[in-house]
């Protein structure tokens, strides 16, 4: 494992001034649109987006100061990963998961000192699902076994695995085992209908040891203070998730708002633009993505005034979390699938960005975290009933 070295006190500025990170920004933004299918048909992010992610931040967005990173807002980080997604989806989801130092932050305080000891911008990547069974030896764990949906470790230099210690613990949530990436063989899997540039492949891992100082529960209690590492991690987990759909969302209405300006229809109809059924779908998609929007962004809010006075973010505040970020999902589904149905035959062209978009946007649906079962807890919640648990 890395060596231990000093915490650094200040943090180092991902750029010199907004203006070149704007720029930096929309640069990054327009390449990734032009290689989107290059993303697609490779079934992983290129290497050299990872790194211009980095530059700009992406992955050290939310590391504490105190281990040189920038210490952004949950709702800084959101807006970011929505900025990306509506660019591509694919690529948005592996920004999303910038957010690992929140992912590993119950992690002792001295692990998470060595995974940033030479640098805050560490891509991390993890599957937790199945966990498996892993003995207790000298040194640790002994960790082997199999695991789905690694979202982006192709670009990943540090990875986590959901384990099972054989010594009779009882936590009721995974626990993880993290290593470095050398460790861990990735095995080609994810082939899939939609966020195909994930690159969510399988992890294998055989009979590494991994101190159990690299080992946390999965939704344990970080021993960081700052308003972020008390913010709820499951409920984080699923918005940078469901922020991704909004993002597409967005992106679908824009890609609609250009097409249907130009476009003359080849039976010789109005423009898209020119018709009032057209004009009718996109002001009902441009509303009901807003207020999904409105209502996923002052759930974050209202939780973080919490933190910043010092309070704890309550039950009630982390089912908001939960439901909002659901609704943010369902909802840009829903309206991808709608600015789809105007564009007719040319939506339906795998060379079409929003016939993309619509295959992301519905397989973000089906993640665990965004299920039915969102509605079930939260409505249990509102009628002063108790979620099940690993909800909250």
């Amino acid at each position: 494992m890395p060596t231990l070295s000093p915490t650094r006190a200040d943090p180092a500025p991902a750029v010199s001034s907004a203006a070149p990170a704007a720029s930096a920004l929309e640069s990054l933004l327009a390449d990734v649109r032009r290689r989107s299918a290059e993303f697609e048909r490779q079934r992983f992010i290129s290497p050299d987006i990872i790194e211009r992610l980095k530059q700009l931040g992406v992955y050290r967005a939310l590391v504490p100061r105190r281990l040189g990173g920038e210490q952004r807002s949950a709702r800084e980080f959101c807006e970011l990963v929505e900025t990306i997604a509506q660019a591509d989806g694919s690529t948005g989801w592996v920004a999303s998961f910038g957010m690992a130092v929140t992912y590993l932050a119950a992690l002792p305080p001295a692990t998470l000192r060595q995974i940033y000891a030479d640098s805050p911008d560490v891509v991390f990547a993890g599957g937790i699902f199945p966990p498996q069974r892993a003995p207790r030896v000298a040194g640790g764990f002994e960790v082997s076994g199999r695991w789905a949906f690694a979202s982006g470790c192709m670009g990943a230099n540090l990875i986590g695995v959901g384990i099972s210690p054989t010594d009779g613990e009882h936590s009721g949530l995974p626990r993880m085992a993290v290593m470095p990436r050398a460790q861990v063989t990735i095995e080609p899997t994810w082939e899939v209908m939609g966020l195909t540039g994930t690159g969510s492949h399988d992890l294998v891992v055989d009979r590494v040891v991994v101190p159990e100082d690299w080992t946390f529960v999965r939704g344990s209690r970080s021993l960081l203070d700052e308003p972020m590492f008390r913010y709820p991690t499951l409920s984080f987990a699923a918005q940078v998730l469901a922020v991704v759909g909004l993002g597409i969302a967005r992106g679908a209405i824009e890609e609609l708002r250009g097409l249907a300006s130009g476009r003359i229809s080849v039976t010789g109809a109005p423009r898209l633009a020119d018709r009032p059924q057209v004009q009718i779908e996109l002001a009902r998609a441009e509303a009901q993505l807003r207020a999904a929007r409105a209502f996923f962004y002052e759930a974050i809010d209202d939780a973080w005034d919490s933190l910043l006075r010092g309070d704890d973010v309550s039950p009630e505040q982390t089912s908001t979390l939960r439901l909002s970020a659901t609704h943010a999902a369902r909802v840009g589904a829903e309206v991808t699938r709608a600015v789809q149905m105007q564009t007719g035959m040319t939506g339906v062209y795998d060379r079409s960005p929003i016939a993309r978009q619509v295959r992301d946007s519905l397989v973000l649906t089906q993640h665990a975290f965004l299920g039915d079962i969102t509605y079930q807890n939260a409505g249990a919640m509102l009628f002063g009933q108790p979620a099940l648990p690993g909800y909250l």
